[in-house]
């Protein structure tokens, strides 16, 4: 069964190509690194597979769905953290959550239930009741991963999901993502940090100006790079 597949997506904002003939996949229970140096068309292609920008060219399809063609069906089966997540910050985390859950459609029961369960794992159970314009950047990141994971989507799409977090919180989110990975959920997972990158991806698609140039696992890339035994980072930097 496919997962996540991009075939010759194309992209631009005027003059400027942000995404050029762009193909790969993401299989089910994959953890699929998308990393490039800034501006090079990583959000764009994640904003692309949720629908909210339009490709130019190219097909893209989720888990068999079209997202152009079938755009509701295929966001009911998407959780998406962008990398500024916008919240209602007038809200308590309660309650902006239980406004997710309705717009999924999710019985109050089960949403409730879901809420529950993230939110204890993610150790923001306490924080709860609290309006959210005062929390800090981290307690905004864990809102919107639970946010994203409550309708149990098939895949997911990360965009600097790990900003603000602590050591601690980031390895319980990074505990999770291999948990819904083994089952059966697809991921594209986009960060800076490369040293996570290596860690927590089973491979790699590397973007620079707006096209694909290398894909594999680290030690494919490392092969490619002709630097074997090298780190992730001296890797990218020689091939970016």
């Amino acid at each position: 069964m496919e997962g996540i597949t991009l075939e010759s997506v194309k992209k631009s904002f005027g003059d400027k190509v942000a995404v050029k003939d762009l193909t790969f996949s993401v299989a089910p229970g994959e953890i699929h690194g998308l990393l490039g140096p800034n501006g090079s068309g990583k959000s764009t292609t994640m904003k692309m597979v949720m629908g909210i920008l339009k490709p130019e060219a190219g097909r893209i399809s989720v888990f068999g769905v079209d997202v152009l063609k079938q755009p509701v069906e295929a966001k009911r089966i998407v959780g998406y953290v962008p990398e500024f997540p916008y919240l209602y910050e007038y809200l308590t985390a309660s309650e902006y959550l239980d406004f997710v859950g309705t717009a999924y459609h999710i019985d109050l029961k089960s949403r409730r239930e879901r809420v529950d369960e993230l939110l204890e794992a993610l150790q923001m159970h306490e924080h709860v009741n609290e309006v959210m314009s005062g929390f800090s950047q981290g307690m905004r990141q864990k809102i919107a991963f639970t946010a994203a994971l409550l309708h149990r989507p098939k895949a997911l799409i990360l965009d600097e999901v790990l900003n603000g977090l602590d050591p601690r919180s980031a390895r319980i989110v990074k505990d999770i993502l291999q948990r819904l990975a083994g089952q059966g959920v697809a991921i594209i997972f986009s960060t800076h940090v490369l040293e996570i990158a290596e860690v927590v991806c089973g491979r790699i698609t590397i973007l620079n100006e707006g096209s694909l140039i290398a894909e594999g696992t680290v030690k494919e890339l490392r092969s490619k790079a002709g630097m074997p035994g090298s780190t992730l980072e001296d890797t990218f930097l020689r091939l970016t």
